[in-house]
C-alpha cells in the first residue's frame, strides 16, 4: 500500500511538477493576509504570531523544487 502511494505521488509530481511551487506560494501569500488581519481572533492571530504558513510554504517550496529536479 505504501509503494502504491509513493509511486502515484511520484507519478503525479512527474507530471504536475509546478503545483508545489505554487502551493507554497500560496501558503506564503497566506500568511501575508494573516499579518494584516487584526490579531483579535485567536487562530488568526495565533498563525500570524508564530508565521507558520510562511515556514511551511518554504519547506513545500524547496521540496517542490529539489523533487522537480529529480523527476
Amino acid at each position: 500500500m505504501m509503494m502504491r502511494l509513493l509511486r502515484s505521488t511520484g507519478d503525479f509530481l512527474a507530471r504536475w511538477s509546478g503545483v508545489p511551487i505554487l502551493v507554497a506560494v500560496g501558503l506564503i501569500l497566506l500568511n501575508l493576509v494573516f499579518r494584516l488581519l487584526p490579531g483579535d481572533w485567536p487562530i488568526v492571530g495565533w498563525l500570524a504570531h508564530t508565521d507558520l504558513l510562511l515556514h511551511v510554504g518554504l519547506i513545500v517550496g524547496l521540496l517542490g523544487i529539489l523533487l522537480g529536479d529529480v523527476l
